[in-house]
């Protein structure tokens, strides 16, 4: 009998399991057979080593034809033998169902449809909620912003009605004006489109800017999320110049260069001024940081004067008086540092000015001191408002090494006889236009060994140096700037947000 069970230890199982097949047995028997089944698997293991290969190969054997899935009832004796590994698989999992409630392909069902839930929540993990698909910001923000506003309807910053005695505030209602309103709708979305990208950067910038962090890389981050938010595109979208992280006495137009090592202070007052445009329509905002608590009245000052500038300006508002109305406002503070009481002072020789398509100063200037100008603001215009008070003279000059540069807007062609300079103009032309631009982009774009040439094209008047500018050592300086739309039937504050 032991002899038997070592050539053929399964042949009890294939012949009782088979003639179960060829007489239809019911249930009952088929898990008799079985049981017996089981009985033969435990008497195999006391088997030697000679059958328990023989076992391991005929269940290989068994697992291999059910992953073929042959039918359970074939004519010839090899599928017939499939035919009963395969029952022999179906009693087992009708034992297990008889626990489990008897539901093997429901559960597999259930699985199935677990995976699909899965693999669609993976689709809308980038920036995508959960309900409805729609899509929100990240953090640190990437998404880009008309992706945000798939409708093309962009936030509208914040309207302020014109002087009740003002003519641009009583024919603000007529249907004419409202006609013209409509007529620049996409004019006015695509500068929402750029203030509501500097809004999530200024917010995001306002969270992670900390002391003992370097220039470069407070720049390098902001300028990053800007490129992802405006979804840069050539000259069609993109940053409309470099951002400016002035510190302390410098009030304006520092950037760092590349192997500048400055490192942001607990006592800085630091000025972050960026810009980003769509199809050159540009917004240009400033805030002030500042850690040290003792600095907060220079800051109140000047937001409080960018704010007295806002509400002055409007349609047939003569520039010079708005600037009196801003010195008027700033001159009024005064801030002790360090036992000394200082009045904060309008810079007079800062201003700020009118904005047209990839041209940030286009002309018009308004001024942030008493002048006698009379020029005077027109409907459809956009403007910058920019403030600076200092704890020092008042004026600013050049000082330190040039950052800025930017392409003359109104200079035409120039011949030049340097071909090093030429491939610089025609690099510029490309990447930037008429907007400015610093080193590092020029770093960024691929430029190796340029200075000679960009000294050349400088000297030549066809790009602009912009060194930075500083009041005299040991005084503190701050800006706030917000860009406002002159609009038909209402003045936009574009860039106003919660923080200023």
């Amino acid at each position: 009998q032991s002899l038997s069970k070592l050539r053929c230890p399964h042949a009890s199982r294939f012949q009782s399991l088979g003639s179960s097949e060829t007489s239809s047995c019911k249930m009952a028997d088929q898990k008799e057979e079985v049981a017996t089944v089981h009985q033969d698997e435990e008497s195999d293991e006391e088997l030697p080593k000679g059958a328990e290969g023989g076992a391991e190969a005929a269940a290989k054997k068994k697992k291999k034809k059910k992953k073929k899935k042959k039918p359970a009832a074939a004519e010839s004796g090899e599928a017939a033998a499939s035919g009963v590994s395969a029952s022999v698989d179906a009693a087992d999992g009708e034992e297990e169902g008889e626990e489990t409630g008897d539901q093997p392909s429901a559960e597999g069902a259930k699985k199935k449809k677990k995976k699909k839930k899965k693999s669609g929540a993976a689709k809308g993990g980038d920036g995508a909620a959960a309900n409805g698909g729609v899509v929100c910001q990240t953090d640190p923000p990437s998404v880009p912003i008309k992706d945000l506003f798939p409708s093309g309807n962009f936030p509208v910053g914040e309207i302020q009605q014109y002087k009740e005695d003002s003519m641009a505030r009583r024919l603000a209602d007529t249907e004419e004006k409202r006609a013209l309103d409509r007529a620049h709708e996409d004019c006015y979305e695509e500068l929402r489109l750029a203030a509501e990208c500097h809004r999530q950067t200024r917010k995001y910038a306002q969270g992670f800017i900390k002391p003992g962090m370097s220039m470069i890389d407070i720049c390098e981050r902001i300028e990053g999320t800007n490129r992802k938010l405006i979804a840069e595109n050539g000259l069609k979208a993109g940053l409309a110049f470099p951002t400016g992280c002035s510190l302390n006495n410098c009030a304006a137009h520092y950037t760092p260069n590349a192997g500048d090592k400055t490192i942001l202070g607990e006592n800085d007052v630091c000025k972050i001024d960026y810009g980003v445009h769509i199809n050159g329509r540009l917004i240009d905002c400033a805030f002030t940081v500042a850690f040290n608590h003792r600095y907060d009245p220079l800051l109140e000052a000047v937001r409080e004067a960018t704010n007295t500038g806002i509400r002055e300006a409007g349609i047939d508002a003569r520039l010079g008086e708005i600037g009196e109305s801003i010195q008027e406002v700033m001159e009024s503070h005064e801030v002790e540092l360090d036992g000394k009481t200082y009045q904060v002072k309008s810079i007079r020789n800062l201003n700020g000015h009118s904005i047209e398509p990839y041209h940030i100063h286009a002309g018009k200037s308004v001024p942030i001191v008493r002048s006698n100008d009379s020029t005077r603001m027109e409907e459809g215009e956009v403007f910058a408002i920019e403030t600076f008070g200092s704890t020092g003279k008042g004026i600013v000059h050049d000082d330190m090494e040039c950052s800025h540069y930017m392409k003359d807007y109104d200079m035409g062609h120039v011949p030049l006889r340097s071909a090093r300079a030429k491939q610089l103009l025609h690099c510029i032309d490309q990447n930037f236009g008429t907007l400015a631009f610093c080193r590092r982009w020029l770093d960024r774009v691929g430029q190796t060994k340029y200075l000679f040439a960009l000294r050349q094209l400088c000297d030549s008047g066809l790009v602009q140096e912009y060194p930075p500018l500083c009041d005299v050592r040991t005084c503190y300086t701050a800006q706030y700037e917000h860009t406002i739309l002159l609009r038909p039937t209402c003045k936009e504050v574009l860039s106003r947000g919660d923080d200023y």
